[in-house]
């Protein structure tokens, strides 16, 4: 499993010489199984460049939406897949509380989109499952889903191929000050052992208590919940889009040390686009 990260930013991209390091594109990541299936984890800006790179391909695309928000599904009109004749496109939505299981593509009806969904050349398809249903396959991949903490609901996502195991927790608020779908244990379970844990890390202490409630953990929290979860790696994510790239190199820095001091061996990185992890 090769796991590619072409967008990280949480809510808005983040364009500037401050950001060019880790990069100002949301929410994409790319997941590439041995048997050369290919899973995207949300549309966000990023998708755009890895349509690009997905083009000379003629394989069907799996997109896994962890929700609606702006921010993880507005790449989807500019990714080029769709508008290949006959390639196929399979989306699976996330578990919002609104029954909007088809806003990616609703996105480009009416006065907000110059190319109507319906004249799209390739073959797309909604994985709409039972909402009882938290595990299917894709490919050599076994997939499972989980409630997310997040204002209007969503998923998270546990891929799990042989004896690799990814797990992308994004939008993903730890400690809400609304009821949970899911507590910090539950996370725990879903992510326990995995090679590479991806979870949000949008805020910090400073951002709080006016963010709370806003959808999003703060890095400390991610960084303990991949310690409690005997993650093997931790990749810091959905950064804030006023994080410039100085802030997130001592966010790192102070999540390194944090881990040094309670004699943990995870290994603590930041999110970075185009940067490739094979598990």
């Amino acid at each position: 499993m090769k796991v590619t990260f072409y967008g990280v930013r949480g809510s808005i991209p983040a364009p500037g010489a401050e950001f060019v390091r880790y990069g100002g594109n949301t929410a994409c990541v790319h997941v590439e199984l041995n048997d050369g299936t290919d899973i995207v984890l949300d549309s966000g800006t990023g998708i755009r460049m890895l349509g690009k790179d997905l083009a000379a391909k003629t394989t069907p695309v799996h997109i896994l939406l962890s929700h609606n928000h702006w921010d993880h599904i507005q790449g989807f009109p500019f990714f080029v897949p769709i508008y290949q004749p006959d390639r196929e496109v399979i989306i699976t939505p996330g578990q919002t509380y609104f029954n909007e299981q088809n806003a990616i593509v609703e996105q480009m009806r009416g006065s907000t989109f110059p190319v109507h969904p319906d004249n799209l050349p390739s073959k797309i398809r909604f994985n709409n499952l039972d909402k009882e249903q938290t595990k299917w396959e894709i490919g050599s991949a076994t997939i499972k889903r989980l409630l997310i903490n997040h204002p209007g609901g969503g998923s998270a996502y546990l891929i799990t191929e042989g004896e690799s195991k990814l797990a992308y927790i994004t939008d993903n608020e730890l400690y809400p000050p609304y009821k949970k779908e899911n507590d910090f244990i539950g996370f725990v379970d879903f992510a326990w052992n995995v090679d590479l844990l991806i979870h949000d890390a949008q805020y910090l202490n400073s951002d709080m208590p006016t963010k709370s409630g806003w959808g999003h953990s703060i890095a400390d929290e991610g960084v303990k919940l991949a310690v409690a979860s005997n993650a093997k790696r931790l990749a810091l994510y959905s950064h804030d889009p006023e994080r410039t790239d100085d802030d997130i190199d001592n966010i790192v820095k102070d999540s390194k040390e944090f881990v040094k001091s309670i004699e943990s061996n995870l290994d603590v990185l930041a999110a970075q686009e185009k940067l490739t992890i094979q598990l």
